[in-house]
């Protein structure tokens, strides 16, 4: 049996509801038209907003379904559940405010040169920071510190620890996303024959997967990556886990290598892996600032670059019997970016095409 199924999406999306927004699910008329003349077929994209998201990003599913399947393991038993992580991204505040909603005590295991604003926006959604060197030996061994001195404390506190992507509740929560966009995209009229999501640790993406798979089985899914931090994309195609090593690209989201629990099931139920280069990633980026108006971090362009620039997209689509229209969901995973630097890297971007 895989470590996530169907089943455990569909009742994530039960727990999480009414905690989690239904993010909504937009279109653009000129970015079909760009991907359309790009592809040499009518092609109709339907973009999963998740910048949208409590703390601006997919992650407060997988958080929310963690907590309240961690409460309700533990209801009636004596025992007081405590969250710990260790992260400086987009998990440690969504599984902050998740524990904050639920009642539950989070602890969070930030490096040392962490940005000050994302130290203070993790605190700020009441999670309790403890600050380490900047190494994953550090975090680890932090978390392992923290862990031990709260059991001590309190002999009836359970300490659970969530990862940001290789946790099955965490796995099963983003999976949630794919469940909305489908029925979203079916009721636009378009129903999808594609699923693109972001790929770092592989969190989304399996989840997504096993989502739409299993509620569609005639539909592709495909995951996006940098091609500065390809691990994933090479681990899918050898068939063996290799390892983010010094990872290099403007998406920050997506440097994390592969889990132990979501390689196996992007193996199992993901098509492709597709990648693209930096200034694709740029240039997707600032399309959706131009035409669709939304704020996106550079990590959730990597699927529209895809769509409008990759190659082995392009060839998959030509291969296809004379499809008439190919309907194409698009995640957004997120929308917290600096701006000062997004705007930097759009001035650069005209620099050289100019």
């Amino acid at each position: 049996m895989t470590a996530v199924q169907l089943k455990d999406v569909e009742d994530a999306r039960k727990r999480i509801l009414g905690f989690a927004h239904k993010t909504p699910a937009l279109t653009s008329s000129t970015l079909d038209r760009m991907v359309s003349e790009k592809l040499g077929v009518e092609a109709h994209l339907v973009f999963k907003c998740e910048n949208f998201q409590k703390v601006g990003a997919f992650k407060f599913r997988g958080a929310t379904n963690s907590i309240k399947s961690l409460l309700a393991e533990y209801e009636g038993t004596g025992k007081k559940p405590v969250v710990i992580t260790h992260s400086s991204g987009n998990h440690a505040q969504a599984l902050a405010l998740a524990a904050r909603e639920q009642g539950v005590t989070c602890h969070v295991i930030m490096p040392n040169n962490a940005p000050s604003v994302k130290k203070a926006a993790v605190r700020g959604y009441g999670a309790i920071v403890t600050e380490c060197e900047p190494t994953l030996q550090a975090r680890e061994d932090t978390t392992a510190q923290v862990t031990d001195q709260l059991v001590a404390q309190d002999p009836n506190t359970v300490v659970e620890f969530i990862s940001p992507y290789n946790d099955v509740r965490v796995i099963a929560g983003q999976g949630t996303l794919a469940l909305e966009v489908l029925e979203q995209a079916e009721e636009l009229g378009k129903p999808l024959d594609v699923l693109i999501t972001p790929v770092g640790g592989g969190g989304m993406l399996s989840g997504c997967a096993v989502a739409a798979k299993g509620s569609k089985p005639t539909i592709r899914v495909i995951g996006a990556e940098p091609k500065g931090a390809d691990d994933a994309y090479r681990s899918f195609y050898s068939k063996q886990f290799v390892p983010s090593v010094n990872p290099t690209t403007v998406a920050d989201g997506l440097l994390t290598s592969l889990g132990s629990n979501t390689f196996p099931l992007i193996l199992e139920h993901v098509d492709a892996i597709h990648t693209v280069s930096e200034e694709e990633i740029i240039r997707a980026t600032k399309l959706v600032y131009e035409r669709m108006k939304i704020v996106i971090e550079p990590s959730s362009a990597v699927p529209l670059a895809v769509a409008l620039y990759s190659s082995e997209f392009m060839d998959w689509v030509k291969s296809i019997p004379a499809p008439s229209r190919l309907n194409i969901g698009i995640v957004f995973s997120g929308g917290n970016v600096d701006i000062v630097k997004l705007s930097t890297l759009f001035a650069q971007l005209e620099t050289t095409t100019e």
